[in-house]
């Protein structure tokens, strides 16, 4: 019954404003009987006659005015409101949640999304810098980075960037008082920089590749770090050996400060990676940030 006088009060405005049934009618898309039965409806409920009706003209009596300056304003307001949520949807807008570690976001994420933030200055992006594996969905999260290859199975996965390779490598002042190791092996006789993993607090594992052949090696030494920003800083000072991907590590290779060695054990694995968990319906913002990271541009939706 509530929504039946809605639209009775809807086709009242109508009619007060326009003066006259067929443009009402017109403008609201319903046939004249259909008004006349509401208005005749309404004026029954209310016992009050609303309109002064000829057969030429319609005009208000005083409780139409009355109802007239009571609700009229309201329709409008709902109209504007109707309006601006049409626009949001038209106008990207909202904020996206992503949890990723601190040099992905640096070198890639935050490089790739800052046009878009420009574009777009609606759109809002919370960084969650974390190395563990977080649950995106119990944390609320839309999307999380990780490397291609510890991504659950259940998980959308779009590439965010190239493969990827290990660089082992140290300071020079390091190599003048220590042997270059020759195989991974001879890394147990080194000062290692280790790094403690935050999702299962274990130590990280060195792992080799050469012409099909792994190896598994677990290094030991002063430094143990879970953050790799201080790994590197460890290795530039001299404090040892360290492992990460060589992307991490190359300004410093470049320059001569970090030597890189067992290069021919380190084979390209699969890179980063921005997941989430499968969805119907994703945000016009959300779609957005996920062709700005795509790795290669963005897709085609042709």
């Amino acid at each position: 019954m509530a929504r039946r006088n809605l639209n009775d009060l809807l086709y009242f405005v109508a009619i007060a404003r326009e003066g006259s049934f067929t443009r009402a009618a017109a403008h609201l898309g319903v046939t004249q009987s259909a008004l006349s039965q509401a208005i005749n409806g309404l004026e029954a409920r209310l016992r009050i006659r609303l309109l002064t009706r000829t057969t030429r003209s319609v005009s208000l009596t005083a409780a139409g005015e009355r109802l007239l300056n009571a609700i009229g304003h309201r329709f409008d307001e709902i109209e504007a409101e109707l309006d601006e949520l049409t626009e949001l949807r038209d106008k990207p807008a909202g904020t996206v949640r992503i949890t990723c570690g601190d040099h992905i976001l640096r070198s890639t994420i935050f490089p790739k999304l800052a046009p878009l933030l420009r574009e777009y200055p609606d759109i809002r992006i919370e960084f969650d810098v974390n190395y563990g594996f977080r649950d995106i969905v119990a944390d609320r999260f839309d999307a999380g980075v990780r490397l291609g290859d510890t991504i659950d199975k259940d998980m959308i996965a779009v590439p965010i960037g190239p493969s990827l390779r290990l660089a082992i490598a140290a300071s020079a002042e390091y190599f003048e008082a220590h042997p270059i190791p020759r195989e991974p092996h001879e890394l147990l006789n080194h000062n290692c920089i280790n790094m403690r993993m935050q999702s299962s607090g274990g130590i990280f594992v060195w792992d080799f590749q050469r012409h099909g052949k792994r190896l598994n090696v677990r290094v030991d030494g002063q430094l143990i770090f879970n953050t790799s920003p201080n790994i590197v800083d460890a290795a530039l000072a001299g404090l040892g050996i360290a492992s990460l991907p060589e992307e991490e590590f190359a300004p410093h290779i470049d320059e001569g400060r970090l030597v890189r060695v067992l290069e021919d054990w380190c084979e390209p694995f699969p890179g980063f990676f921005l997941y989430y968990p499968s969805r119907r319906q994703p945000s016009p913002a959300f779609s957005l940030v996920l062709d700005a990271l795509r790795y290669g541009g963005p897709k085609s939706h042709s």
